[in-house]
């Protein structure tokens, strides 16, 4: 659900972050080798789409860090050059998928979400709980029978509760998962998420608040 994008194409980035976040991603974005590298020290991404020639740390070597580290981040290598030895040679430093510059969008939102099924804990296609039914592929839910118009960031929030399976879900592990790395704590962007949510769901309600603690379905 989280990704980074890190691309020296200014532009290019911010097209990518904008068409991952339309698709349901939380998207941080990066533009040298070195800040892929801070941040993904302190966040944890599902994906890195990885630019392999990235300025003052190399994108071959952001990779080969993420590897030797373990990391269960998913790399997206993207790259200029589409000759079958450069697609090696980044799958062979540790790369997972390899996209070629140009690329169709649609496919890169599909590639990200193939790696993120990779990088987690398997996902059932549809969740169900309290009469709500969710396609995970398909982004669309349900409640009892009536189509839920849901936001990219209502449907986040609500796959994460339907994911707990009762248990308690924290306003922090939310904005972990369902934010990106901009979003301010003290803004109470969780709160008014869930209290829309709230309302496209209807009555009975079924969202429970533990102050203190967080949120349940």
């Amino acid at each position: 659900m989280r990704v980074l994008v890190a691309e020296d194409e200014e532009i290019l980035a911010e097209l990518i972050a904008t068409g991952l976040s339309r698709a349901g991603f939380a998207v941080d974005t990066v533009y040298s080798g070195d800040a892929a590298l801070a941040y993904l020290g302190l966040y944890d991404y599902d994906v890195i789409v990885l630019d392999r020639d990235l300025p003052r740390v190399h994108g071959d070597e952001v990779a080969r860090q993420l590897v030797a580290a373990a990391s269960r981040t998913r790399i997206l290598m993207l790259t200029a050059s589409s000759a079958l030895a450069d697609r090696v040679a980044g799958l062979d430093l540790g790369a997972d998928d390899y996209l070629g510059k140009p690329f169709d969008f649609p496919e890169l939102v599909s590639r990200v979400r193939a790696l993120r099924r990779r990088s987690a804990r398997p996902v059932p296609p549809l969740l169900e709980r309290h009469g709500i039914r969710l396609d995970t592929v398909r982004r669309t839910a349900w409640r009892e029978g009536r189509e839920l118009v849901l936001s990219p960031k209502e449907f986040t929030v609500l796959q994460i509760l339907l994911e707990a399976d009762g248990g308690m879900v924290s306003a922090e592990e939310l904005l972990e998962r369902a934010w990106d790395a901009h979003a301010d704590p003290f803004t109470g962007a969780v709160r008014v998420c869930m209290s829309k949510l709230r309302a496209k769901l209807g009555e009975p309600a079924l969202i429970r608040t533990v102050q203190g603690v967080g949120y349940a379905l």
